[in-house]
C-alpha cells in the first residue's frame, strides 16, 4: 500500500466554496468557557469533517482570527459556520426553542455512557471548560448528560479528543437514519 502524496491530497480536496455549500448535518455544538486556543482550533477541525451545523463558543472561549487557533484547525475555521456570544445560558435558550435536543459532554448524576443512548436530531453538545466543565447554569437546562468510559486513572480526556469521539458516534447515528 502507497500513502497518498501531499499534492495527490490536494487534487482531491474540496474547495472551500464547495465546502461552505455543502448541506450541513443536523449537529450543532457549543464551548462553555473553553480556555486553550488550540483545542479549539482541534475542535474546528473535527467540526469540518463532520460538516457541523454551527460551532457555538461561549464565555472565555477564543474565537477566529486568531493565530493560535488557525494554527490547529489548518483552515477548517474558514468553512465552519460558527457564532460567538458571551452568554451560553442564550444560545441554549434559542437552541431549545428550534427543538434542539442539548446533551451536556460531562461527569453527572444520571450521565450515560456516550455511546448507549439514542441521539435525537437536530442535537447540540456542550462541552466546558478543561478543569471546571461545564456552567452550572448550563447543566440546569440540558436535556441530558453523557460521558466516555474512563478505564484508568484520568477522570477525563483532552476536551478536543473527547470531541472528536462525540461527534463521530452522532455522524454513526445520522447516517443510519438517512
Amino acid at each position: 500500500m502507497k500513502k497518498l502524496s501531499h499534492d495527490e491530497i490536494s487534487k482531491i480536496k474540496p474547495s472551500v466554496s464547495d465546502v461552505k455549500n455543502r448541506k450541513r448535518t443536523d449537529i450543532y455544538a457549543l464551548l462553555d468557557n473553553v480556555r486553550s486556543l488550540h483545542n479549539v482550533g482541534a475542535i474546528f477541525r473535527t467540526s469540518d469533517a463532520v460538516l457541523l451545523k454551527k460551532l457555538f463558543l461561549c464565555g472565555i472561549t477564543g474565537f477566529p482570527p486568531k493565530k493560535e487557533i488557525s494554527k490547529t484547525a489548518l483552515g477548517a475555521e474558514e468553512v465552519v459556520p460558527f457564532e460567538y456570544d458571551e452568554n451560553a445560558v442564550d444560545v441554549i435558550k434559542k437552541l431549545k426553542k428550534k427543538g434542539v435536543q442539548i446533551i451536556a459532554v460531562e461527569l453527572a448524576k444520571g450521565s450515560k455512557r456516550y455511546d448507549k443512548i439514542k441521539y435525537k436530531f437536530p442535537i447540540c453538545f456542550v462541552f466546558g471548560h478543561e478543569v471546571e466543565g461545564i456552567s452550572e447554569e448550563v447543566m440546569e437546562l440540558v436535556d441530558e448528560a453523557i460521558e466516555v468510559p474512563m478505564l484508568g486513572r484520568a477522570n477525563s480526556l483532552n476536551v478536543a479528543t473527547c470531541y472528536g469521539i462525540i461527534v463521530y458516534e452522532a455522524l454513526k447515528q445520522l447516517n443510519f437514519k438517512s
